[in-house]
């Protein structure tokens, strides 16, 4: 009786310790347990959408665990079902959930946890497992740049990473997740040293369809990831390739699941209870969940796992050197690794090469080529980004330089060809006029020649030069050899229509006997050789020729007159001059006794009686 009258006592005093205890863990701050049954943002977007910052409320949340931390996240697209995914992993309906997009305002910008871990028991270890939620990509308003971050922040921090994909695996998926895999093992290395590992998650492909054709996921995924035989060396295909080579550190550290629709109407599913889901999704979901609960690890960092405070401190590490760091964005398969250090460099590149003034010799080309090219290797080996990726991007960037290099070679090639052409040109022109002079001379032609081919060795530069050279070396020697065909035969015929002028000239303009008997004497000469040896052509080879064309070349053309352009107004002047001389010089003159032979009118003088 003692003892029931005690016990009602005894409950009071426990009821007043656990009041009193639960009073003490208030007043040191411990959190409600009930208050972190809620998603909590860790990392935010800055204003811009551009870099992420920490947010303080997850993060306390965080630094409460002592256990060693695993980590479950889910990366996707944007509206592919995230949030409803990470609510069914944690049997949780909507309202108490994540936020679902079609249910209110999405709450998931950046990355989100689930404030309450999932205790498990992992090899003998009880492990503390966080699911995370991140803001899916491919939205509108947000920077390349700013998915890739939150893609690859989710990479570095989850020991789970679920692939969520609606229908198959694209290109693009392929080409995002390698590259968020290099980003991730990039600034891991960063923070943690570039000798340290990067201890990759497990992957898995969550592939969200109702039929496969005949084939398993697995093979669906294994297939999208098989290296494509590139026999022709294209191109495209071996970016391709390079892309699947840098899952390798993934390994074989992969798995892929499908998981058919719940129901085909999406918007109602947080209204709806299992037994209004389709049958094979719920049991589909139920095997996930084993699959999962049997692939997760610990978050393991340079071999040692992380509590609470530790994960925090890493999360921070990695943040930092993300939003310091230039990262490449990835906005189609050709944009991959270190794209804006490779455009940096092929900058310095055109740069060096714009200096020159094209055309220009090739030697004197390529000598700039290799010092530029040196240059932007230089910049290159400085700033490149990717640990396992530089040989790949060194190819590409000398890849880039080729073109860019081969662009140079066929402009110096086009403006010496068009430098050449003008002055070959020229030159045709030149020869053209020489072979139509209105006084043939050999002299005069020769001295066109020569400086026309001077001009032309001189000015035409670069790699057409000697293809120039050679149609210039057979239009000369074709010139030259037609110049000296007509040489002749329109000297002979100058020289035959000059002794008749002479003869007129002197026999009735200036009656110079001697000058008319000179004149005669050539005339004939010229007539008659021509016809008692047959041929014009036998002449050309008399020395007596010879003295005519020597004599000739010296009248016609020197440096100093060329006849062939003065002759006419050298002509005006002496015919001026005689017509002067006749008129008035002669007046002044008669009645003195010429010193040279002339005709007189002796008629008049003469006292003989006219026979008429």
């Amino acid at each position: 009786m003692g003892r029931g009258r005690r016990a009602p006592g005894i409950r009071a005093l426990a009821l007043v310790l656990l009041a009193v205890a639960a009073a003490a863990g208030v007043a040191a701050g411990d959190p409600d347990p009930d208050e972190l049954e809620r998603a909590f943002p860790i990392v935010e977007p800055d204003h811009g959408h551009t870099k992420l910052r920490l947010s303080e409320q997850g993060l306390d949340a965080i630094r409460r665990i002592e256990n060693p931390i695993a980590v479950v996240g889910v990366i996707g697209p944007y509206r592919s079902g995230k949030s409803f995914l990470l609510n069914q992993l944690l049997s949780l309906s909507c309202d108490k959930g994540f936020g679902v997009g079609h249910m209110r305002d999405t709450k998931t910008k950046g990355i989100w946890i689930w404030g309450t871990p999932v205790e498990m028991d992992v090899d003998g270890s009880k492990v503390s497992v966080l699911y995370l939620d991140t803001e899916g990509f491919e939205s509108v308003g947000k920077s390349n740049v700013y998915d890739d971050r939150i893609f690859a922040l989710a990479t570095v921090l989850s020991s789970v990473l679920i692939y969520n994909l609606p229908e198959t695996v694209r290109e693009a998926d392929i080409s995002r997740l390698s590259f968020a895999v290099e980003i991730a093992e990039e600034f891991y290395g960063r923070v943690k040293g570039q000798d340290v590992a990067f201890e990759p998650a497990k992957l898995l492909w969550l592939i969200q369809r109702d039929f496969l054709q005949g084939k398993s996921v697995q093979q669906m995924v294994n297939e999208a990831l098989q290296r494509v035989p590139n026999d022709n060396g294209d191109k495209y295909i071996d970016e391709v390739n390079q892309i699947r080579d840098s899952l390798a550190v993934m390994g074989d550290n992969s798995t892929a699941f499908s998981l058919p629709q719940p129901h085909l109407q999406r918007t109602k599913l947080c209204d709806m209870e299992d037994k209004e889901l389709e049958p094979l999704y719920v049991k589909r979901r139920e095997q996930l969940k084993h699959l999962v609960a049997s692939i997760i690890k610990p978050k393991i960092v340079q071999g040692k796992t992380l509590n609470g405070k530790d994960f925090v401190s890493f999360l921070q590490q990695i943040l930092e050197a993300l939003n310091k760091g230039e990262i490449p964005s990835t906005g189609s398969l050709v944009e991959i690794f270190n794209k804006a250090i490779l455009e940096r460099c092929l900058k310095v590149y055109r740069e060096k090469m714009d200096g020159l003034g094209l055309p220009v010799p090739v030697e004197k080309l390529q000598q700039v080529h290799e010092m530029a090219n040196d240059e932007a290797r230089i910049i290159f080996d400085k700033q490149h980004f990717g640990k396992h990726h530089a040989a790949q991007s060194v190819l590409k960037l000398e890849d880039e330089i080729k073109k860019v290099y081969r662009n140079f070679l066929l402009a110096n090639e086009y403006q010496s060809s068009k430098l050449c052409e003008a002055r070959f040109s020229e030159c045709e022109d030149k020869m053209d006029h020489l072979q139509v002079l209105k006084l043939p001379s050999m002299a005069k032609f020769n001295a066109g020649f020569t400086h026309c081919n001077q001009s032309f060795v001189r000015e035409c530069v670069g790699p057409a030069k000697e293809s120039y050279e050679r149609r210039m070396s057979k239009m000369l020697v074709k010139a030259r050899a037609l110049f000296i065909k007509e040489y002749n035969n329109k000297l002979f015929n100058w020289l035959v229509t000059f002794s008749l002028v002479m003869v007129v000239i002197g026999r009735f303009v200036i009656k110079f006997f001697l000058l008319e008997i000179v004149a005669w004497v050539m005339f004939i000469f010229l007539e008659t050789y021509t016809r008692m040896f047959w041929s014009a052509e036998s002449l050309y080879y008399n020395p007596a020729w010879h003295i005519i064309v020597s004599s000739w070349e010296t009248i016609v053309y020197s440096p100093i007159l060329d006849l062939d352009r003065w002759g006419i107004p050298i002509v005006i002047m002496l015919s001026f001059g005689i017509l002067y001389w006749r008129c008035f010089g002669g007046r002044r003159k008669r009645g003195r006794g010429s010193i040279l032979p002339v005709y007189k009118n002796s008629y008049k003088n003469s006292t003989r009686p006219r026979s008429d």
